[in-house]
């Protein structure tokens, strides 16, 4: 962990590749020198950043993939593997939410989310590491501080990305020794497409405001602090002064963490729900929570 990584020649492989999150690290590890390798599920999306990092001359490939399909996943880093020659740093980022309570919510909107958000990064990873032990790679797996933290109103999310947590947090104990890191990365709140999609209690997109704490981060600056994380190989990386102080109340004190938060996201969604339309302040960002 002491070696700074370069990534100038590398094969990044990158899930989520077409939405707001994904092109950032696209665009980051490209400026790095990286040759892409970019998945996404929607094509339209996938086009669209394939054609800018085209036209910049970035060595890069799209392949369409659907992370919920484990022989997709399979055959997509097969392809990416035979045209790169493998790979470098797998970042698993693609991901989807949803906003209903427990009670209200039907147990396919879970598999939905877990499908996304935990087997997604798990058929990925398990297909690229035979390259990844080979060339001593990175996985970089994009979580929450909803895997550090209840969320309110996000349960599924929320279980989601705490299992990411328990998934590589071992995996990383696993690879111990091989020369093969693995970074989880929280960040809170970020200007994404994430929002736009987010699931309702009956599995179809909500019309339920959107609620937030503290600033909505950018998914550049997320980028960037991503990359640099990636070339220390930080463990964990907690973005956000928000993040880092719901890490630690959590940690120190979570019964007082659990009031604090409730009533925060109460307070935005009764606010967002009595503008016009039902709209809140942050629908238009679209934040990834």
């Amino acid at each position: 962990m002491g070696t700074r990584r370069e990534f100038g020649g590398k094969v990044v492989v990158i899930t989520g590749a077409g939405g707001g999150l994904g092109s950032a690290f696209a665009r980051r590890f490209a400026q790095a020198g990286a040759h892409l390798a970019l998945l996404d599920v929607d094509g339209r999306k996938l086009g669209v950043i394939a054609a800018e990092l085209g036209e910049q001359g970035v060595p890069h490939m799209a392949v369409p993939c659907d992370v919920t399909d484990e022989t997709g996943c399979r055959a997509a880093i097969k392809a990416v593997c035979a045209e790169l020659g493998g790979v470098d740093v797998l970042i698993n980022n693609a991901g989807i939410t949803h906003r209903s309570a427990l009670t209200e919510t039907e147990a396919v909107v879970y598999r939905k989310v877990m499908a996304v958000n935990f087997f997604g990064p798990l058929y990925c990873t398990q297909a690229a590491l035979p390259s990844l032990l080979e060339r001593r790679g990175l996985v970089i797996t994009i979580s929450s501080i909803a895997g550090l933290a209840p969320l309110f109103g996000r349960t599924g999310y929320a279980a989601s990305k705490h299992a990411c947590q328990g998934l590589f947090g071992s995996l990383r104990a696993e690879l111990r020794g091989t020369g093969v890191d693995v970074m989880l990365v929280c960040p809170g709140f970020t200007a994404t497409g994430i929002g736009k999609a987010a699931l309702d209690a009956d599995g179809s997109v909500t019309k339920h405001p959107q609620s937030t704490v503290g600033r909505v981060a950018t998914p550049e600056s997320v980028a960037e602090a991503v990359f640099r994380g990636a070339a220390r190989s930080k463990a964990l990386l907690v973005l956000t002064a928000v993040g880092k102080v719901t890490y630690l109340i959590n940690r120190l004190a979570p019964a007082l963490y659990e009031r604090l938060m409730a009533r925060s996201l109460r307070r935005e969604l009764e606010r967002g729900a009595a503008q016009p339309g039902g709209a809140s302040t942050d629908a238009s960002s679209a934040p990834r929570e």
